[in-house]
């Protein structure tokens, strides 16, 4: 099978003169700075791509060699003609890609040759510089398309007679056009079932009625208002996108459909049934003044009310992040029982009822970058939110939650209560009376969260009975104050440890005993050398950036941590340029990775340098400076020993007769001669 296998691939791939790569019938001429068609491929080809190439022209005699064509990709070329025969000899491509062309300056023969293909299916005309008149032209005989992408062009308006013909389509892409008004233009459309028209100025959407369709993306526009046709008509709607518009209230959607994702995020939606202020609207309507051609209609509705009286209750999906929601309507929830993921984040609630009844399928809830001061419940309710599984309430005013809210979430697993001002159950006996949050014995708990929170210790043990896998304790300045019999509970669980900003220093915290942890954040803190219990553990990942560490070990590499590393963060430190063997260890460690390498500096006086390239009159002072200091006193002290050396000997000469004479007067011995 081997044997058979490599000489297939052998046979199939071929490369030809013009540089083409041939595999089965797959011609792949990407990027190959071709101004034409090459004309010596194979006849067999089906698939041909000239993508990033500087092609012009299609001419008549362009694919005479490719009887059997049925993908063809000129995208990115300079293609300003097709000429009117150009596929005669190829009427069957199925799908034609002319993205990122200049098809602007001869549409109209253009649209001669595009209507010798009677079984194209998928046409991309996406960044041509077309307008809405040549749009028109190019499609005008195209009845077979199912896929149509005209994006990134500067349509303008839309009207019945651009897409008349194009029965069979089912897909429209006019997205990052400059469409500002759309005029029954797509009432012809009948099997149309995904339109995207994102990226455009489009002011308002009034009388959707299009019940085919099953996905609508309109966001990032200008609209205010979104009004559905009133009509008991099933609407096959299960996608709506109008994320980052200016909707001011909640859109009115068909009285019937499937629909499954409400993406409002990024608008300027309120419900006005309840002001902040306390006043109410309740009796206020608005009325909405249609006007088409000579015919005028008033819709009248309710802000809250009648906007919401559509059957939602297949949506399980309900994005409204990044609004100026003040509080939910009435039941409003209630409507919606089938819901499993509810965006409210970065609005403006200050409360929050957990119902039992319209939550009851929610696995995912974030209330995050709110103003909440408490989280409703009723008491003595039944299961509360019991589906639930990510849970985010960071970044508001909380001081505690529900008591036991805990015992019916049996499915979470992941808590952000990040930047609140909460603390964690048990509280110290002089401190029983005060709120906190009590997740003990909440064995699916995996992920949690508290960054943020001025956590003041953690006494006793908050973590018992829990699985957690991943704590952020972040920007607590005080949290590793007191007894850290804490993290006995999390010795086997324990993965993925953040103490960041936590005023952590080099002897506060023994990590020895979390066997378990793969990745350790400790940055932003007062390290002044390397915790040396860290050496036993076999961490993936440790962060060390912005504390004071002037080394690491010089055998980092060699211990446990070191071969298991695979991710080291340690720029922002005062690193000593003469200390660096460490450094050049880490470089010969196999598999590892310092991602802010670059940015790692090290000092040597008042100069901060980069480890990259160090000066050498800067090695030289460090070579001074780790010299043995016994080799270094004995060359000082030698060139003096030397000098009074030989002032001795130069002394004995010049004296010697007259210390010989000496010598033999004292002795009375007497001279030779």
């Amino acid at each position: 099978l081997a044997m058979g296998w490599g000489s297939g691939m052998d046979a199939a791939w071929e490369t030809s003169p013009g540089g083409c790569e041939l595999v089965q019938s797959i011609m792949d001429c990407t990027g190959r700075w071709l101004s034409s068609i090459p004309g010596n491929l194979r006849g067999n080809t089906v698939e041909l791509f000239l993508d990033d190439n500087t092609i012009q022209v299609l001419g008549n005699a362009s694919l005479l060699l490719y009887p059997q064509l049925w993908h063809l990709s000129l995208a990115r070329n300079r293609l300003e003609l097709i000429e009117p025969g150009a596929f005669l000899s190829s009427q069957g491509v199925e799908v034609l890609s002319l993205t990122d062309n200049l098809l602007f300056t001869n549409y109209s023969l253009t649209a001669t040759a595009l209507s010798a293909l009677p079984a194209l299916r998928t046409l991309d005309l996406a960044g041509n510089q077309l307008r809405e008149d040549m749009v028109s032209v190019l499609v005008s005989n195209l009845s077979s398309l199912e896929s149509l992408s005209v994006a990134r062009n500067i349509i303008m308006r839309l009207d019945s007679s651009i897409f008349t013909n194009l029965t069979q389509l089912l897909e429209l892409n006019l997205e990052k056009n400059y469409i500002f008004e759309i005029d029954n233009a797509f009432e012809g459309l009948q099997r149309l079932q995904r339109l995207n028209i994102a990226y455009n100025y489009l002011p308002c959407l009034v009388g959707f009625g299009l019940t085919q369709l099953r996905v609508l993306n309109v966001s990032n526009n200008v609209i205010e208002w979104f009004l559905t046709l009133q009509s008991d008509e099933l609407f096959e709607l299960e996608v709506l996108d109008l994320s980052h518009n200016r909707l001011l209230f909640f859109p009115v959607l068909p009285q019937q459909s499937k629909l499954h994702s409400l993406l409002l995020q990024d608008n300027r939606m309120s419900f006005y049934q309840r002001l902040p202020n306390g006043t109410s609207l309740a009796n206020v309507t608005v009325q909405f003044l249609i006007i088409d051609g000579n015919s005028t209609s008033i819709t009248t509705v309710r802000l809250w009310d009648e906007l919401c009286h559509s059957n939602l209750s297949s949506l399980r999906l309900l994005d409204m992040s990044q609004n100026q929601v003040w509080g939910l309507p009435d039941d409003f929830l209630a409507q919606m029982p089938s819901l499993t993921h509810l965006k409210l984040n970065q609005n403006c609630l200050e409360a929050f009822h957990l119902s039992e009844d319209s939550l009851a399928m929610l696995t995912e809830l974030d209330l995050s970058q709110n103003q909440l001061v408490e989280l409703g419940v009723k008491v003595d309710v039944g299961d509360i939110l019991p589906n639930l599984q990510l849970f985010n309430l960071s970044t508001n005013r909380l001081q505690a939650l529900p008591p036991g809210i805990f015992t019916h979430t049996r499915k979470i697993t992941t808590l952000d209560l990040s930047r609140n001002r909460v603390d964690l159950c048990p509280q110290p006996g002089e401190a029983v009376s005060l709120p906190c949050v009590d997740i003990r014995g909440v064995e699916t708990l995996t992920h949690l969260s508290l960054a943020g929170c001025g956590l003041q210790g953690l006494s006793s043990r908050p973590f018992q009975g829990t699985s957690l896998r991943h704590l952020d304790l972040s920007d607590n300045r005080q949290v590793l104050s007191g007894d850290l019999g804490w993290l006995q509970d999390l010795v086997l669980t324990l993965q993925v440890l953040s103490l960041r900003n936590t005023s952590l220093s080099s002897t506060t915290v023994d990590f020895s005993a979390l066997n378990s942890l793969v990745r350790l954040d400790l940055s932003e803190n007062s390290l002044a050398a390397f915790p040396t219990s860290l050496g036993r553990l076999r961490l993936r990942s440790l962060d060390l950036r912005d504390n004071c560490l002037p080394a690491l070990p010089l055998d980092v590499a060699q211990v446990p941590l070191g071969r298991s590393l695979r991710e080291l963060y340690l720029s922002q430190n005062p690193y000593n340029c003469c200390t660096l063997g460490w450094w050049d260890a880490l470089q010969l460690a196999e598999g590892l990775r310092v991602p802010d390498g670059r940015e790692v500096t090290c000092r040597h006086g008042s100069h901060v340098l980069s480890l990259g390239a160090l000066p050498e009159p800067i090695l030289q002072s460090c070579h001074w400076q780790t010299a043995d200091l016994a080799l270094l006193y004995l060359v000082l002290a030698l060139p003096t020993c030397l000098t009074l050396l030989v002032a001795f000997v130069v002394a004995f000469l010049m004296l010697k007769e007259k210390l010989l004479k000496m010598v033999k007067t004292q002795c009375g011995v007497s001279s030779p001669y």
